[in-house]
């Protein structure tokens, strides 16, 4: 534990105990850690002298205090400082205080053996420091390693009890609720026996004058048990730990069972069980300090605990959040520490909150919580205005107030959506099957996706065979409810990194379990007002307390406080359509949406890059427009809410870039090369919009300006090797479309924003097909391509692409005979003629044509392997079936073809 959190936590506990019963500015000035109550009103403040009271009458000797998970005694050292400090200011000598605090104080516990033995050794050390000769003195600190009753002796107990009855009750209860305690360690409840009684009967056997055989054995075995059992059952005034983090995944089974048992309100982890057994360590108007996980502050999954966290006063909170400890990077740790006082709250009582969740570090955090800069002051009470009492300490009272009326639920049902049970078979991209069966074969379903507001995502497909029995009866499937299927409405990710957004589902989908969704139909004059409240700051900011994590699920989202303000419901309803359709178009600018149209550098442009700039203006516009829209709706539900003091209307030019995609050269430079190739395949025409073909039958008809590959089969070299060479055929598209005059113009335009080695326009466009139009094209279509690669290896021996809509059962047949023996041929001739050329060379000459020589030697026998291989498959004549997908398929052919990256 960060030895600074260690210090907030004993001098907001320990440190609090004394000097509220005891004030002392002298004390208070060596905590620097220790924060002052916030100003409280008159009637709470009452209440609190009376507690202070209680605490006046402690003499130091009297205070106990417990760490229960304590490692290797790193926070019971620190308790052991703060008790010096508390014993000298009363008047003790350091020698004196020494002796007591180790006697009457200090306690700790811990399963591991070893880590008992370091806390013995450090409370040891602490204490000689202030007594030399406190070895001597034969005192033991109550530093125990947990002990069980599984391997005691029964004899022995036999022999300890000695017949009496309330020394075998007390044994017996004990040896009972001590059965299996290395697996529990201090979550174990323990009952409060008599054990004066107990110890009395130690006393007797040591005193004995003539020793049973088992007098030494009961010394050695049940004292130190009776000691761990006395630990586990008694109160203390102050209890300070850092508990063990395990969710219920982690745990044995035994304690699984053991928290179902008795930990039913926390036993999704060992962090939240031990919130509650510290409680019941605590005496009344004790404290309790720990640092656990936040998520019991926000989570559903903590409800009842925290409503129980809730029947007893936070004093104060460090709200740290991630990267508080310096091992433990990311975002996965995020912890807070708190200090509770044991007992029934007081009405109106405020709580100071140090809000350090933006430091990057733990030295950022240590040094904003010094700073006083970011505290809090607020009523727990305040908390339970919101549906699950949210933590929510940090917020406004317009924050708690929007809580009083309508949530999302009341009038719109959120819900989540059906699981398939076997996502591979059963969901596809659209563009990998015929695309004439979507909608009836095959339904669009809505699966979440990455960050994006307004529209987009919809590009997943589900099968539909037969109006869904297959995937209704499927094993694993299920919460097919088909009432609200098909239906336009709201959806969002449920899962995702980024903040909450959401976007509209068209009327033909399937709803999916990764896309919850908000039950409101496009009719409704409403639709596109919860739209733009659910994309807005103010519905981050709730969202933010309600679940602050990386999960939206439809149960939570319903719980928004929705407010419908009629004087801007139009005004709101045409900013979001507005900003929907500059989404949308953003979306069907890239291939993938099968809203795409025709590439946008297709724009009746001459010159490619007087097409880029006019496509660069309109991203522009859309941008800015998407902006000023964005921060106008912030700005009207800011005021809806009366959040004026809390939230800014202003949006971050990266928060839009996440979702919109401004034009960038290069990326928009290689998406035309890839809509090219579509042109090539005749999956796409200049002469008509939309996919020309993507399964089913031909038309010629959609083709005049460009004509198709005849055979789909196209071939990429690392030189002019064949007549319908890709770079061929790329160059005579770039012709066709923008016109001759300019053609070499263009053509630079386009090598030059690939950034590919190469002497010449050509070279580098053929460098970027060879190298890395494949891996892009994979990228694009999320690993599951439409053009396949058909390459021999590294050498580049033969490679050739293609369209897997075109395949048919002898296509590997013809790459076989029209393209790799032709290939191989033309190795041959190559080869022949650089070994004359050698003969006759001068010797710089003869050094580059040898080294020409062995590169085609190399890919002539990397040809001639890959031959043997493609000629296997040739013979075997293979149908494929579109509807089984990319994944299925590829790996049919995944010998001859290229590793999806």
């Amino acid at each position: 534990t960060p030895d600074w959190i260690v210090r907030y936590m004993v001098e907001n506990s320990l440190g609090r105990l004394w000097v509220e019963g005891h004030p002392n500015d002298d004390l208070k000035a060596n905590w620097k850690y220790y924060l002052e109550e916030a100003k409280q009103e008159p009637e709470v403040q009452k209440q609190l002298d009376e507690i202070k009271k209680e605490y006046a009458t402690l003499t130091p000797d009297q205070i106990c205090a417990v760490d229960p998970c304590m490692g290797s005694g790193h926070i019971i050292c620190y308790m052991f400082d703060v008790l010096m400090q508390i014993y000298e200011a009363y008047g003790y000598t350091a020698r004196d205080a020494a002796t007591s605090i180790v006697k009457n104080n200090l306690y700790g516990l811990d399963i591991d053996d070893r880590a008992a033995q370091l806390a013995y050794f450090s409370v040891m050390m602490k204490a000689r420091r202030y007594d030399r000769r406190f070895f001597s003195r034969g005192i033991q600190p109550h530093v125990y390693a947990i002990q069980e009753s599984n391997n005691l002796d029964p004899h022995c107990i036999e022999y300890f009890v000695d017949g009496r009855k309330d020394l075998k009750s007390a044994m017996d209860t004990l040896v009972t609720e001590l059965h299996d305690a290395k697996e529990y360690g201090s979550i174990l409840n323990v009952t409060q026996v008599d054990f004066s009684v107990l110890y009395a009967r130690f006393d007797e056997i040591q005193n004995e004058a003539v020793p049973s055989i088992y007098s030494y054995q009961a010394v050695d075995t049940l004292l130190p048990f009776v000691h761990v059992a006395q630990a586990l059952a008694q109160k203390y005034h102050a209890v300070i730990t850092n508990p063990p983090y395990m969710s219920n995944k982690g745990m044995s089974a035994k304690m699984i069972k053991y928290a179902q048992k008795n930990y039913a309100d926390s036993k999704a982890d060992l962090f939240a069980i031990f919130m509650e057994r510290c409680e019941h360590f605590t005496a009344l108007h004790g404290f309790q300090s720990m640092i656990t996980q936040h998520s019991w502050m926000f989570l559903s999954s903590f409800e009842k605990l925290r409503t129980k966290m809730l029947n007893c006063d936070l004093i104060n909170m460090a709200h740290l959040g991630a990267r508080a400890f310096e091992e433990i990077g990311g975002e996965v740790v995020q912890t807070t520490s708190f200090v509770r006082r044991k007992g029934s709250p007081i009405k109106g009582y405020r709580a100071m909150y140090a809000r350090l969740v933006m430091g990057g570090s733990q030295d950022e955090k240590e040094s904003m919580f010094l700073s006083h800069r970011y505290l809090y002051s607020a009523s727990q009470q305040d908390f339970s205005l919101v549906p699950g009492a949210p933590v929510a300490y940090w917020q406004s009272s317009a924050f708690f107030d929007a809580f009083a009326g309508d949530l999302l639920n009341d009038k719109y049902e959120t819900k989540k959506g059906m699981f398939t049970g076997n996502n591979d078979y059963f969901l596809k991209q659209w563009y990998e099957v015929q695309y004439g069966k979507i909608g009836y074969d095959f339904k669009p379903y809505n699966k979440g996706g990455g960050y994006r507001r307004w529209y987009g995502h919809n590009d997943v497909i589900v099968r539909w065979h037969n109006d869904g029995y297959e995937i209704k009866h499927a094993s694993g499937s299920g919460n097919i409810n088909e009432d609200y299927f098909f239906e336009t409405c709201l959806s969002w990710n449920l899962v995702s990194t980024a903040p909450f957004c959401c976007r509209i589902v068209q009327a033909n989908n399937v709803m999916g379990d990764a896309g919850p969704i908000c039950l409101i139909r496009e009719s409704d004059p409403n639709y596109y007002y919860v739209l733009a409240y659910l994309n807005s700051v103010v519905c981050n900011n709730f969202m933010s307390v309600l679940n602050p994590t990386m999960n939206y699920p439809s149960g939570v989202v319903g719980k928004l406080p929705l407010i419908i303000a009629s004087q801007y419901l139009e005004e709101v309803t045409e900013l979001a359509k507005e900003c929907v359709e500059i989404a949308r178009s953003d979306w069907d600018s890239r291939e993938t949406s099968w809203g795409f149209s025709k590439h946008f550098l297709v724009n009746g442009e001459v010159k490619i890059s007087e097409a880029y700039a006019k496509w660069q203006r309109e991203c522009n516009q859309k941008f800015s427009k998407l902006k000023e829209n964005e921060e106008r709706i912030n700005e009207i539900f800011i005021e809806v809410y009366n959040l004026q003091n809390d939230l800014k209307k202003d949006v971050e030019d990266k928060d839009i870039e996440v979702s919109f995609a401004h034009a960038d050269l290069q990326r928009d430079i290689k998406s035309f090369l890839s809509y090219a190739v579509g042109c090539m395949f005749g999956r796409y025409s200049l002469d008509v919009d939309s996919l020309a073909y993507a399964g089913g039958n031909w038309d010629d008809s959609k083709y005049k300006t460009f004509i198709p590959d005849k055979d789909a089969i196209i071939p990429i070299t690392d030189d002019e090797y064949f007549t319908d060479d890709i770079v061929g055929r790329f160059v005579e598209f770039v012709r066709t479309v923008y016109g001759a005059d300019m053609l070499e113009e263009n053509l630079k335009f386009i090598a030059d924003a690939l950034d590919e080695k190469g002497s010449t326009s050509r070279e580098v466009i053929r460098n970027y097909f060879l190298k890395d139009f494949y891996k892009d094209h994979c990228k694009t279509y999320r690993k599951r391509p439409i053009y396949w690669l058909f390459d021999s290896g590294k050498k580049n021996g033969f490679k050739c692409l293609i369209y897997m809509h075109r395949y048919q059962s002898d296509t590997i047949a013809r790459i076989r005979t029209d393209y790799v023996h032709e290939q191989q041929a033309r190795y041959r001739t190559a080869i022949s003629g650089l070994e004359r050329q050698i003969n006759g060379a001068s010797t710089s000459e003869r050094v580059r044509l040898n080294k020409q020589l062995t590169k085609l030697k190399n890919q002539a026998e990397e040809t001639r392997l890959y031959e043997e291989k493609i000629h296997h498959l040739a013979d075997q004549m293979i149908s494929i079936d579109l509807d089984d997908g990319v994944k299925h398929n590829y790996a049919i052919f995944q010998d001859v073809l290229a590793k999806i990256k």
